[in-house]
C-alpha cells in the first residue's frame, strides 16, 4: 500500500510539470530567506545575552577610601536596589590595568608624575537594572552617593543591538510568511491540476471501491513531497552560504559584537526547517484536497 501510494504521488508531480517546480522554488525562496533570518537574529541574540552579562557601571570615587571604610563602602553599595555585585578597584589597580591595556607603550605610565587615576567601584547591575530604564535609576542612585564624583555606564547601546535583533526576526518572518503563503498556493494549484487531469481514473477507483482516503492520499503525500525538496533545497543553500560566508564575518563580528564564532543551526533547528518545509507542501495539497471533496 506504502509503495502504491508513493508512486502515485511521484506521477502526480510528473503531471503537475511546471507548477509543481514552481511550488518547490517558492518553498525554497521562503525557507531560505526565513532561515537566514533566524541566523542573523540568533547569533544576536548570543551577542546580546553575552554583552548583557557583561554590562558595568564605574562610579569613580572623589578620593580613594582608606583600608576600613573600603568594606563598609563596597557593602553599602551592594544593598543599593539593582546592585548584584560591587569590586573596589584602587588607584594603583588602575593604573597597573591602565598599562597591561597599553602594552608595550606602557613606558609612558612611569614617566607620569603622580597617579592620576581615580579609585572607583565596578558595579554589576542586577536583572531587574540591565535594561535602559533600569540602569538609569540605578545610575541616579549611585550618582547620590556622597563618594561619588561621577558615574559612567550604560545599557543603551545593548539595547540598541536587541532592538535590531528583534526587527530582523520581525522582517525575516514576514517576508517568510509571504514567500510561503505564494508555496502554499502554487502547490494548491499544482494538486489542483493533477486533480482535474486525473478526474476520470479517480471516479473509476471509485467505482470498485477504493476508499476516499487512497484516492486522495497520493494528492497530500505529493505537497509534502514538493515542502521536503524545497526544505532540503533551502538548507543546502544556507550550509553553502555559511561556509562561505561566516569565516570572512567572524574577524568582524569577533572585534564588534565580541562572538568568537558564527554558529549555524542546531539539529532541533534543521528538523524544525524540514518539518516547515513538508508543512507547507502538505498545506497546499491538503487545501486543494479539501476543495475537491464531494
Amino acid at each position: 500500500m506504502v509503495g502504491f501510494l508513493v508512486g502515485e504521488a511521484l506521477r502526480d508531480l510528473r503531471r503537475a510539470g511546471r507548477v509543481a517546480a514552481s511550488a518547490i522554488v517558492l518553498i525554497t525562496l521562503s525557507l531560505a530567506a526565513l532561515g537566514g533570518f533566524w541566523l542573523v537574529s540568533s547569533n544576536l541574540d548570543r551577542a546580546v545575552a553575552r554583552w548583557r552579562d557583561r554590562v558595568r557601571i564605574v562610579v569613580y570615587l572623589r578620593r580613594e577610601p582608606s583600608s576600613p571604610d573600603v568594606a563598609a563602602l563596597v557593602e553599602r553599595v551592594r544593598t543599593t536596589p539593582g546592585v548584584a555585585a560591587v569590586t573596589f578597584v584602587g588607584k594603583a589597580d588602575a593604573l597597573r590595568g591602565l598599562k597591561q591595556v597599553l602594552g608595550k607603550d606602557a613606558g609612558v605610565v612611569d614617566q607620569l608624575p603622580a597617579n592620576p587615576l581615580p579609585a572607583s567601584l565596578e558595579v554589576t547591575p542586577a536583572a531587574a537594572a540591565a535594561t535602559p530604564e533600569g540602569a538609569r535609576e540605578l545610575v541616579a542612585r549611585l550618582a547620590a552617593l556622597p563618594e561619588a564624583d561621577e558615574v559612567a555606564g550604560s545599557v543603551d547601546w545593548v539595547e540598541q543591538l536587541s532592538h535590531w535583533q528583534r526587527l530582523l526576526t520581525t522582517i525575516g518572518l514576514g517576508v517568510g510568511a509571504v514567500l510561503g503563503l505564494a508555496a502554499i498556493l502554487t502547490v494548491t494549484t499544482a494538486t489542483t491540476l493533477v486533480l482535474h487531469a486525473r478526474r476520470h481514473e479517480t471516479e473509476i477507483m471509485r467505482l470498485v471501491g477504493a476508499s476516499e482516503i487512497t484516492i486522495r492520499l497520493p494528492l497530500l503525500l505529493q505537497g509534502m513531497m514538493q515542502g521536503l525538496v524545497g526544505a532540503v533545497l533551502a538548507l543546502g543553500t544556507l550550509v553553502l552560504t555559511y561556509s562561505l560566508v561566516a569565516p570572512r564575518l567572524e574577524p568582524l563580528v569577533n572585534l564588534t559584537l565580541g562572538l568568537s564564532q558564527l554558529v549555524f543551526f542546531t539539529p532541533v533547528g534543521v528538523t524544525a526547517l524540514l518539518g516547515a518545509g513538508t508543512l507547507l507542501g502538505g498545506l497546499g495539497g491538503w487545501l486543494a484536497r479539501a476543495g475537491r471533496e464531494p
